[in-house]
């Protein structure tokens, strides 16, 4: 029962974090080890930034009317 409710609420939060934008950084370290094992991985904060930016910009505007 408890497991059950621990991975109903992962999946929850989860797709909360998704519907407002924040990058699942977990998902991300999981897929660096198994597809690029050699590689380093970002921190937090960089991988925090650098979502940030690919989603909103860097400082520019991203719609047409500029």
């Amino acid at each position: 029962m408890f497991g059950k409710l621990q991975k109903a609420t992962r999946f929850f939060r989860e797709s909360a974090r998704l519907m407002v934008g924040v990058p699942d950084y977990d998902n991300y370290v999981a897929q660096m080890a198994l597809k690029s094992p050699g590689e380093p991985v970002m921190s937090y904060e960089d991988f925090f930034r650098e979502r940030q930016e690919a989603r909103f910009g860097r400082g520019k505007c991203n719609t047409r009317c500029c």
